[in-house]
């Protein structure tokens, strides 16, 4: 039987900088568990969006990202856009990044070794893909409080893994952000101030913040958390909250399920996977590609 031939993304800024020292141990683990590895170093962002197109388009086994959530990011927006209406995939993951949220809640192992294993052995799921404007995602997305988090974090430089976010969290909830915003849901609507709205395809974002928590990424639906605008001191004791789920049983946060989201506010940023991709997004229109990627977990 012939090697099976994957295409490998590697972003080595992934986990600041470590992903680097991966590249030829990982090219290396790779065959000799019998691949046939073409793997392409990144160096620019959004460079794997085409890369990963492109390699789905000419027939590999498997595209892998290596790297973090925004690599995974990359790897399943150039997937999909070659997929069109059919399924999308098939998608690997070699976490070596800060958060990991998506294989994380895969259930891929931590170890790149052991994750490289799981290559090999190739059990597949298949999930939901979910689109804000003309992004995909696989994770999260959020406007408001969430991508400011998303953007203190890229500027704090000493401080690494999941405590750099919950840094980030302090430094922005110290501004009591809020927008103006008009939400329109499945059934649903609101009108009012806004301090975030984050939608999640799993549960969990940022390494440790749990802002969908029942949210599962195939049940064909898409969870989403907002709040009307909250003082700094109620931020500050909602944020603990966060990194188990119970936030969502505050009075005044409310918690939906839907298919859509719409929404129309005030300049806010605009991130997905962790990737902040519109600092000044007024219209966001979200929705569910159901069991549209497969992935090997």
């Amino acid at each position: 039987m012939s090697a099976k031939r994957i295409k490998v993304i590697l972003n080595p800024y992934a986990g600041r900088w470590k992903a680097k020292k991966h590249i030829e141990p990982l090219r290396e683990t790779l065959a000799q568990l019998g691949f046939r590895v073409d793997l392409t170093v990144t160096r620019t962002p959004g460079e794997g969006i085409g890369v990963a197109r492109q390699a789905a388009q000419a027939g590999f086994a498997a595209v892998v990202a290596a790297g973090g959530d925004s690599t995974v990011s990359e790897v399943v927006n150039g997937l999909v856009q070659a997929a069109g209406n059919g399924e999308a995939g098939t998608l690997g993951i070699v976490p070596l990044g800060t958060a990991n949220d998506l294989s994380d809640m895969l259930g891929i192992p931590r170890d790149w070794r052991v994750a490289c294993r799981r290559l090999l052995a190739g059990e597949t799921r298949v999930i939901d893909v979910c689109r804000v404007n003309d992004r995909y995602f696989g994770n999260n997305s959020a406007v408001g409080l969430e991508p400011m988090v998303t953007l203190e974090a890229e500027r704090i430089q000493r401080i690494k893994g999941p405590v750099r976010y919950i840094v980030a969290a302090l430094r922005a909830i110290s501004r009591s952000p809020h927008w103006q915003a008009r939400l329109r849901w499945d059934g649903g609507s609101f009108e009012g101030p806004v301090t975030l709205v984050s939608v999640g395809n799993s549960p969990r974002t940022g390494g440790a913040f749990f802002m969908t928590p029942k949210a599962k990424l195939d049940d064909g639906l898409m969870d989403f958390v907002f709040a009307p605008a909250l003082g700094r001191l109620s931020l500050l004791r909602l944020l603990p909250a966060t990194f188990s789920g119970r936030h969502i049983r505050h009075r005044a946060v409310i918690y939906c399920t839907t298919t859509r989201l719409h929404i129309e506010m005030e300049p806010s940023p605009l991130q997905a996977d962790g990737e902040v991709i519109d600092r000044q997004a007024t219209r966001i229109e979200y929705a569910i590609l159901p069991r549209k990627l497969r992935v090997i977990v």
